[in-house]
């Protein structure tokens, strides 16, 4: 069965891009007789705080710790210690750039990088590394921050004693560009209304990535993480791909969105949602069924091959309840094509082939004519025309081919 999450979780490693614009300056030499008096400077870049005892003594829990809004940055490897977080931000408006340097945690360590206090905002992570922290390598969920933003950031193998893994986010998150794997838990989890994009998960031992409502995740890759690779509720799904999870390849219910993916040997579903839309998918060789809905969906022009795997059981495309609309998709090589067992479905333009039984559908469905054409017998066709071998004029005709 899915699992579902609630409030914010972000975990496992995030690696984002890094964006790089050049600057032209022109500079001018200053007067040959300059006034009298002290020399002031000009304005210059925001001023940054480098993240050191000095500058932000940690406590008995941390390392580090930030008390004030501003930008921080690392100038060297940090170490964990037993006991303690790496760097506790207690303030909203923070920026913390790693430098591309290595946060590394180490036995009996903590978060590396944690929220201390609730219902902080705007916080920023970029640029750097987080490894072996015992508890989630980033973590804004557990005191709840919102509008954050992690970027160009690697977290792996992170996370100990059923505590998640890589990477949790607060609401309305920002996590681009990402990388999350082999950690304990989930690789990266957000609250609602959060963005996840291009990002990579991959060998966590919870969900790849997990989010509640309202998110969107766009050309995201989630693979051999041993459960879920895709667990979202209401949201927007848009060219990702989900492949040889543990369980579902993707979950999006209760109305969300789901286009453009992949879904492929996953040890359950390829994906599952209900009173939503899946359009224009690819979904293949996963050990149950293809697709799966419950009631209130509109499944489209999705190709479903070869799911039902080995000793597995399973459809193309499975609606377990009512009032569906199944059109346009072609489903091939499972143990059932299109198979309907709620009553109040509309089932239309599709095809079928190579399955064991092709069409399984109960009474009380509304259905275009399904037409046998495994045979069509028709005329080899060498010129500029041929008369249809379809053996229908019906425009919503379901074809046996």
């Amino acid at each position: 069965m899915p699992q579902n999450y609630s409030g914010n979780q972000i975990s496992k490693i995030t690696k984002s891009a890094i964006i790089l614009t050049a600057v032209v300056t022109f500079s001018f030499a200053g007067p040959l007789n300059p006034p009298a008096g002290p020399i002031t400077s000009t304005p210059g870049p925001e001023p940054r705080i480098a993240l050191n005892a000095t500058n932000t003594p940690g406590d008995a829990d941390s390392v580090y710790k930030i008390t004030q809004p501003g930008s921080y940055y690392l100038t060297g490897n940090l170490s964990g210690v037993s006991g303690k977080r790496g760097i506790e931000i207690d303030a909203s408006d923070v920026t913390i750039d790693l430098n591309g340097f290595e946060a590394i945690g180490g036995s009996g360590s903590l978060a590396g990088i944690w929220t201390g206090t609730a219902g902080l905002r705007s916080l920023t992570v970029r640029n750097g590394s987080l490894r072996s922290w015992g508890s989630s390598g980033i973590d804004f969920n557990t005191n709840v921050a919102n509008n954050c933003t992690i970027s160009n950031i690697r977290v792996s193998e992170c996370g100990s004693g059923g505590l998640s893994g890589g990477i949790i986010a607060g609401y309305r998150a920002l996590v681009t560009d990402c990388a999350a794997y082999s950690n304990t838990g989930r690789g990266i989890g957000v609250g609602s209304d959060s963005t996840i994009s291009t990002c990579m998960v991959n060998g966590n031992t919870g969900d790849g990535i997990s989010g509640t409502t309202g998110c969107t995740l766009t050309a995201c890759t989630s693979n051999g993480n041993q459960s879920a690779g895709i667990s979202v509720t209401s949201s927007s799904i848009i060219n990702c791909t989900a492949s040889s999870n543990g369980l579902n390849g993707i979950n999006n219910s209760s109305g969300g969105v789901t286009t453009g993916c992949a879904a492929n040997d996953n040890d359950q579903n390829g994906i599952n949602a209900s009173y939503g839309t899946i359009s224009n998918c690819t979904v293949r060789m996963n050990t149950t069924n293809g697709i799966v809905v419950d009631s209130g969906s509109l499944v489209i022009n999705n190709t479903c091959s070869s799911n039902g795997l080995s000793s597995g059981d399973g459809a193309g495309i499975l609606a377990t309840g009512n009032d569906n609309r199944i059109e346009g998709n072609n489903c091939l090589f499972a143990d059932r094509g299109i198979d309907i067992n709620g009553i109040g479905n509309i089932i239309i333009k599709n095809s079928c082939s190579g399955n064991t039984t092709n069409w399984t559908i109960v009474a009380n469905n509304v259905y275009g004519p399904i037409l046998d054409r495994t045979a069509p017998a028709s005329a080899a066709v060498n010129g500029n025309s041929a008369a249809s071998s379809l053996g229908s004029t019906d425009p919503n005709a379901n074809f046996t081919y």
